[in-house]
């Protein structure tokens, strides 16, 4: 295992931001500060802002963990600036976080790596009305089937995101999904388990945490069901069959090195009637609110948030060592 982070060093972690998901970044943030605080080890808590970079350069931190979620936390811009500036960060690098943000892309990656995933399409909302908004949509259920799940290709947390059970739904959910970004990925509907599987390197290897199987009370994992307290029931480990659980761990894991990623990711997978594994997308800087399903695989495997925190930054304190 990697040297634990010490008292003397200075963390610190940015959260917040402009996204839709600046509300759960923050909760993020305040739940990761406490757990390193409690942990021993000094950190500080800042939102993204014209004063950031020249904080990184004139005070640099021993190490930045990003808990930004949504755009220019997940798409790797962040990163690109703390590479620019010298400072060591806990998680992927720009161009894996590119890769797995942006869901169609991901998809393909990880199809070419032997994995199952729904077949789908991405629309850019101006290819959607140049080329004849009720003729696409007419072909995308031809072609598709139903039921289809519409979400935007580059985003998280379930917002603009629904699912489409008959043809006069997808006009709604189309409009829906582009007041969150600019392109629409349409999939088919896997019913079965969903089960979230995360990776962490916190040794020699990756490993996964125990699969969480998500059951919201309304029966979709949307924004309500994701950060309302009692709204979803989250069984840890997932009851699913030890084959079905060991290929959610396989497909978690063989997305995490397709896609290059590395400290922490996880995978949201849907187990089918059959216990067909499918791959639905990877978050490369997963929440970690109270309702949040990292904190609950890491206490699950009977970790501590602040212990698992602090590994990944002696790790990633140790990988700018090297540079």
């Amino acid at each position: 295992m990697t040297e634990a982070a010490t008292s003397s060093q200075r963390l610190l972690v940015v959260s917040g931001g402009l996204s839709h998901e600046r509300d759960v970044s923050l909760r993020s943030g305040r739940r990761v500060t406490g757990a390193l605080r409690r942990h021993g080890l000094e950190t500080e808590e800042r939102d993204v802002g014209p004063d950031l970079v020249r904080a990184l350069r004139d005070d640099p931190p021993s190490c930045v963990l990003p808990l930004l979620h949504g755009e220019a936390g997940e798409d790797g811009a962040l990163r690109e600036v703390l590479e620019l500036v010298g400072v060591p960060y806990v998680g992927a690098r720009p161009a894996a976080c590119r890769l797995a943000f942006d869901k169609s892309v991901a998809k393909v990656v990880v199809a070419q790596a032997g994995l199952q995933t729904p077949a789908s399409v991405a629309l850019p909302a101006e290819t959607f009305r140049e080329v004849g908004a009720a003729i696409v949509m007419d072909t995308l259920v031809e072609r598709l089937g139903l039921p289809l799940v519409v979400k935007p290709a580059r985003g998280g947390s379930a917002l603009g995101c629904s699912v489409v059970r008959a043809r006069n739904e997808l006009p709604a959910a189309m409009v829906g999904c582009f007041s969150y970004g600019p392109v629409a990925l349409v999939e088919q509907f896997v019913a079965g388990a969903e089960v979230a599987v995360a990776v962490i390197e916190d040794g020699p290897s990756a490993r996964t945490l125990p699969a969480v199987e998500i059951r919201p009370d309304s029966g979709i994992y949307d924004y309500m069901a994701r950060y309302t307290a009692g709204a979803t029931e989250f069984v840890v480990p997932a009851e699913v069959s030890d084959d079905a659980g060991a290929a959610c761990a396989y497909a978690a894991l063989t997305a995490h090195r397709a896609l290059g990623l590395r400290d922490l990711s996880r995978s949201d997978l849907v187990v089918d009637a059959d216990g067909t594994v499918w791959f639905l997308e990877v978050n490369v800087a997963p929440g970690m609110t109270e309702t949040s399903l990292v904190p609950l695989a890491v206490e699950a495997a009977g970790l501590d948030l602040g212990t698992v925190c602090a590994g990944l930054v002696a790790r990633a304190i140790a990988r700018g060592a090297e540079r």
